[in-house]
């Protein structure tokens, strides 16, 4: 299959307060942010020229950036006016948001105090994260080799670049040997997440949740919380073992890109249901494209 390289394709990126056209927004091979993953971003998700949650997303790439030591030299709302300006310069209605930020170019070094901050909104059309037949199948998923880190190893409640490192080593680890997405683990052996998404169990009416003590908890994790909730669903959060995973009927997946997928197994675990999986997906798509409007729902 042939892709269509990010770097040559047509359009408009917000880049340090004006559009510039797509091709020319390059930043120098030295930048701070290439060499020590000083970046922070964010996903989003425009839904019939809207993006779900937008605000919040906006909020936590601020305070990743603060974890991050450093500060964006814009505001919010900002940031917010960037995204509908680069939006609508693409005439874009349905797609993925991409703000970031990090450190130039100015100091080379772990120290980067001396360098600009630097900040970029990129849209794109995409579709779908996991194809149609593997989000009707179920993701086959394989547990990773790479684990996260402990809470104090790494700052693991910013949405930063360094933290993916792994997940790009265990996802290919995992596409090589056939499966689509890659478990990991938490550093004391616990269940955490995938690589790019929340993970969650349904036993009966009950849904676990791992608690997002080292990993990032998702905006979208949250939301389908609360529809579950709203559903009478019991929802809770716990530490969850391997060893458990035979105990659930069912398993699935939220995030951004991913949204809610149904997780069909992970190693030789199978998940034969989908009877509340499917429920919480449409509540999930009715809700972001509007058929759906709910108070308190996180």
């Amino acid at each position: 299959m042939s892709l269509l390289p990010f770097d040559d394709r047509d359009g408009f990126i917000w880049y340090d307060g004006r559009l510039v056209p797509w091709r020319d927004a390059k930043i120098h091979v030295l930048s701070h942010g290439f060499h020590y993953a000083s970046l922070v971003f964010e996903g989003e998700r425009l839904y019939d020229g809207t993006i779900f949650k937008g605000q919040e997303h906006t909020e936590r790439l601020f305070a990743s950036a603060k974890q991050m030591d450093f500060t964006i030299p814009y505001s919010v709302a900002e940031i917010n006016a960037a995204k509908a300006e680069v939006i609508a310069a693409n005439t874009l209605t349905n797609g993925y948001v991409r703000p970031f930020a990090w450190r130039g170019s100015e100091q080379m070094g772990v120290s980067g105090k001396q360098n600009k901050i630097h900040v970029a909104v990129a849209v794109w059309e995409w579709p779908t994260y996991f194809s149609a037949e593997a989000r009707m199948a179920g993701l086959k998923v394989q547990t990773g080799k790479w684990r996260r880190p402990a809470p104090d190893a790494i700052p693991c409640h910013a949405k930063c670049a360094g933290v993916y490192m792994i997940c790009t080593l265990n996802k290919h680890a995992a596409e090589a040997a056939g499966f689509n997405e890659s478990l990991m683990l938490d550093h004391r052996g616990r269940i955490a997440e995938t690589t790019g998404a929340n993970l969650l169990f349904v036993r009966g009416n009950e849904i676990h949740a791992p608690i997002p003590d080292t990993f990032l908890n998702g905006i979208t994790r949250q939301t389908v919380l609360g529809l579950a909730k709203r559903r009478g669903y019991t929802v809770i959060e716990r530490a969850i073992l391997p060893e458990e995973m035979p105990l659930f009927n069912e398993a699935f997946v939220t995030g951004t890109a991913a949204e809610v997928t149904p997780v069909g197994s992970i190693d030789d675990v199978v998940f034969p249901d989908r009877t509340v999986t499917k429920v919480l997906m449409q509540d999930y798509e009715d809700l972001v494209y509007g058929r759906l409007v709910l108070e308190g729902v996180a």
